[in-house]
Order: C-alpha cells, then structure tokens, then sequence
C-alpha cells in the first residue's frame, strides 16, 4: 500500500458537480494507492501510521489534535514508467480487491476515531486543495 500524504487547510473531492468529501479545516488529504499483493494487514498498517503521522503543525497528528482526513482512492500510484513513455499498471489491485481495502483503512480510522470523509471508489474525480507548507510525504507498507 502506499499513499501520498499532504497536510492541508481544506480539501474537497467533486464528481459530476457534487461534493462527495469535503474537510473544511486543516488535515491530511491521502491519495491511497493499492498494490496486487496487499491484504488487510497492510490496511492495518496503513491506517494506524495515516492517524499517527506526526505532520501536523508542531508535530501533532490526526490522533493528538482531531484533525481530519480525506482519503482517496488512486490505482495510479501504482503505474510504472520505468520502461517506455505508457504507464503499466500491472501492480495496481483489481477494483475488486482495491476498493475493500481502501474501504478497510476508512473503517479502521473511524474505529481509531478519526473524521474521515472520502471520495468515491472508481468515480472520475475533481480534487482540489489548499496545501499547507506545502508539506507532502510518501507513506509506503
């Protein structure tokens, strides 16, 4: 699994003109990626270092200070360009396999407690955001 972090003063996902997630204070947006060979342990993993990241302002995370996250899906982490000018995406999950994971971190935040919102799985997606610092981290399990 892997996710590409950026701390933000807001961030929203759109699809066909609707807002599907929305934060509207500082937090994460997570652009999550699934690979083939990911399970739920790597959900786990991926969850609890999502609500313990220590990105925040002073240091702070989702955990300590109740900061939102808005996750959403993003199969192309997974596109390899190391051969050729077109992405493969043979490391990518199936839909299949992908959504229930990524639908596993959000459970396993809100357990945790966290605010999560969410963009919608496989949907054509506006996402837009105010970066913070800019401060962006690859978060890799």
């Amino acid at each position: 699994m892997k996710a590409v972090v950026a701390r933000v003063t807001e961030a929203s996902v759109v699809v066909e003109g609707e807002v599907v997630g929305e934060i509207d204070e500082p937090g994460l947006l997570v652009l999550l990626g699934v690979h083939h060979d990911d399970g739920e342990e790597q959900a786990a993993v991926m969850a609890r270092k999502l609500h313990e990241l220590r990105i925040l302002r002073d240091e702070q995370s989702c955990a300590t200070t109740g900061a939102p996250l808005l996750i959403v899906s993003q199969f192309t982490l997974y596109g390899d360009v190391r051969k050729g000018r077109r992405p493969s995406w043979t490391a990518a999950a199936r839909p299949e396999v992908a959504e229930p994971l990524v639908d596993s971190v959000v459970s396993m935040l809100r357990t945790k407690g966290a605010r999560v919102e969410t963009g919608r799985f496989g949907a054509m997606m506006a996402v837009r955001s105010v970066n913070d610092g800019p401060f962006t981290v690859l978060v890799e399990v």
